[in-house]
């Protein structure tokens, strides 16, 4: 029989999951709950209207521009201001556009320039929002349980994208993609007020810098000295670059032709966010010594969900096929994220960040807008198989680079805070450098 004395303590918080984390994950719940649900509403948006694979493609790159155009610009402010409250502001835009949207889908057919306007609007949101938000998670939690930390908060976060795509799918199937889109928005106002609560006090002043400029300038150098940082990011600019083009463009194309339209779609992201769940239920148990290694390896089962639409294979299969993807990429996500936390300086967290999210999505504006004319000058399926080929070569190359295969976890006292010599051996720095969405 359970005492009253010993209820409280069966309650408790785990010691890595503060107030900020806790509200950072209930926020990223919201959010994540609304926005893989606009991502299929606003794809069949455009096709309602009878835009075509490159309309879709235009309205995507239209979203992805404006994030790489600011980014570098959000990382220095989010290390400049209180991270919570970028975040706050980036929110607050993002979901006055959606609402705009939400209704023009909803009072009638929106034009193709207004559709546009309105995501880059909301690309813009993410520019500010997304090197803050890592910054803020990543300071949010210390010591020797920060992996199972970020593993316990992805695992939120995809469960939460879980829902959203397969009830966005349906909603979108029954009532329409306007209803959906509101839904996002409601999604953003809930996330920014939970944001507003966000505790800064723990996290140092930072000193008089010599300005914007200079500011990029430290982010620079901090990213360029570490051969895994730079030559990661520049494989994932290619990897989200076709793997954004095939699931934007030509999957919605793919379920209106040969699957059913957007429900089974909704499904297939559905599976994909199953996968991730799982690959971060794994990471809260498993801790490869050697991270990017591990990371890097589970790339290549990206490749797969390209294959499987250049088929296109069978709904039940596609399904198999995104689980196991995800549950793959999830690997690599949790390894990123504690490389990040133990490598990087704190007070830098948010201008690297933002230089990884700037390198990873630079080339997805024009990966979505070429989609189109690819399918028109290739045909479908051999985009889709260039797709699946790209991953494959990208991430062989990356684990030619001695950084990536050797970069290892600390030890406890490391993480914990002991001092560290200059050189770690088995760490980047042991290979001439100081030592990765999602």
């Amino acid at each position: 029989m359970t005492s009253a004395a010993d209820s409280p303590r069966r309650l408790r918080r785990p010691s890595w999951a503060g107030r900020n984390y806790t509200l950072l994950t209930a926020a990223a719940i919201a959010t994540n709950l609304g926005s893989q649900g606009a991502l299929i509403a606003s794809a069949f948006a455009v096709l309602d209207t009878g835009g075509d694979g490159g309309d879709v493609g235009l309205v995507a790159a239209a979203r992805t521009l404006p994030l790489v155009l600011f980014l570098l610009i959000g990382g220095a402010v989010a290390d400049r201001l209180p991270r919570h409250r970028v975040m706050v502001a980036a929110n607050t835009l993002n979901c006055l556009s959606q609402a705009a949207f939400a209704t023009l889908v909803i009072a009638g057919e929106p034009q193709l320039w207004q559709m546009m306007m309105l995501s880059a609007l909301g690309g813009t949101g993410h520019a500010f929002f997304n090197p803050a938000a890592e910054g803020m998670l990543m300071s949010s939690v210390s010591g020797p349980q920060a992996s199972r930390a970020f593993a316990m908060f992805r695992m939120a976060m995809h469960g939460a994208g879980l829902g959203g795509a397969a009830l966005g799918g349906a909603m979108v199937a029954a009532i329409g993609p306007g209803w959906v889109l509101a839904v996002d928005a409601v999604a953003f106002a809930v996330a920014g007020s939970l944001r507003s609560f966000l505790d800064v006090s723990h996290i140092p002043a930072r000193e008089p810098g010599g300005g914007l400029l200079s500011d990029l300038r430290d982010g620079w150098r901090e990213f360029s000295g570490r051969p895994w940082l730079w030559t990661i990011v520049a494989q994932f600019s290619v990897v989200v670059a076709v793997v954004g083009a095939a699931e934007a463009v030509y999957g919605p194309l793919v379920a209106r032709d040969s699957l059913g339209g957007a429900g089974p779609w909704g499904l297939a992201l559905g599976a994909f966010g199953l996968g991730t769940v799982g690959g971060a239920l794994l990471m809260t148990r498993w801790k490869p010594r050697r991270l990017l290694l591990a990371g890097t390896l589970c790339v290549f089962p990206l490749a797969a969900p390209s294959a499987a639409l250049a088929v296109p294979l069978p709904l039940g299969w596609l399904c198999a096929v995104m689980l196991v993807s995800g549950l793959s990429i999830e690997v690599f996500g949790v390894s990123w994220m504690t490389a990040l936390h133990q490598e990087i300086p704190e007070d830098k967290l948010s201008r690297v960040s933002a230089y990884d999210w700037f390198g990873s999505i630079a080339m997805v504006p024009l990966a979505t807008a070429l989609a189109g004319p690819a399918e028109v000058a290739f045909g479908r399926t051999a985009s889709l198989w260039g797709c699946a080929v790209l991953v494959v070569v990208v991430t062989a190359a990356v684990l030619c680079v001695p950084d990536v295969r050797h970069l290892t976890r600390r030890t406890k006292a490391v993480a914990q805070g002991a001092p560290m010599p200059d050189r770690v051996p088995g760490s980047a720095d042991a290979e001439g450098a100081v030592g990765r969405l999602g």
